[in-house]
């Protein structure tokens, strides 16, 4: 199978947004710089989630565009911890979107991303073993 031919998206939906007229780049398309974004403030949350506290990006692994994205199309950013270190993790970051009027689900993106737990001088600090102490709440 193709890696543009995944039939469902892995992880969390970790963030959803719609993409913007202002998102595009010379050729009407969405931009990559854009995407590249979203993927990392999703990877942060995912990150920060895991953690328990501030994480940094430090690398960007394989980034693959498969196809483009265009305006009206609903961004859907999906993540995974792959793996996680004494200070740092992976996470796998897949892109989908919801096309616009027909609300077809079609991969576009996908990458590795590196993140650093920091302490608040900024400094490498030990991820816990277990996952983050952050909680969801629900407001009603």
């Amino acid at each position: 199978m193709e890696l543009g031919e995944q039939q469902q998206p892995h992880g969390d939906l970790t963030l959803k947004t719609i993409a913007m007229p202002a998102d595009t780049n010379a050729n009407g398309d969405i931009f990559g710089g854009w995407v590249l974004s979203q993927m990392d403030a999703a990877g942060g949350i995912a990150g920060v989630d895991r953690a328990g506290g501030r994480v940094v990006t430090i690398k960007v692994d394989t980034m693959i565009f498969i196809r483009p994205i265009r305006v009206g199309d609903v961004l859907n950013v999906f993540t995974e911890v792959e793996s996680v270190g004494r200070t740092s993790m992976k996470v796998h970051i897949e892109a989908w979107v919801n096309r616009f009027i027909t609300n077809k689900l079609e991969k576009v993106t996908d990458a590795t991303f590196t993140f650093v737990a920091i302490d608040d001088q900024g400094r490498p600090r030990p991820i816990p073993r277990e996952q983050g102490a952050r909680t969801e709440t629900i407001s009603t």
